[in-house]
């Protein structure tokens, strides 16, 4: 396994009002980070985190409900508990 990746590899932009980010591992899981005035925290300075499937076939990506770290996107979380969570699914 590579060098675990963590919160500041991510590239982020703006949008609309939101900060977004989005990155894919090795094991074709990633993350989707985004806070913003509508989403879980993000109003006191929080990020939310869904955790993503890549589809190589496809191109693309799916949130992933149907993992062992979460059912749901999880709010309210500070870098460095996102980077705890990047290193549970870079680990899947």
């Amino acid at each position: 396994m590579n060098t675990i990746k963590t919160f500041k590899d991510i590239p982020f932009e703006l949008d609309n009002g939101c900060v977004k980010g989005q990155l894919i591992f090795e094991n074709n899981f990633g993350v989707s980070i985004l806070m913003g005035p509508f989403t879980k925290g993000g109003l006191v300075g929080k990020y939310e985190l869904t955790i993503l499937q890549w589809i190589p076939e496809k191109n693309f990506s799916v949130a992933s409900y149907n993992n062992p770290i979460s059912n749901d996107s999880i709010g309210h979380l500070t870098q460095e508990e996102i980077n705890d969570l990047m290193k549970q699914i870079q680990e899947l």
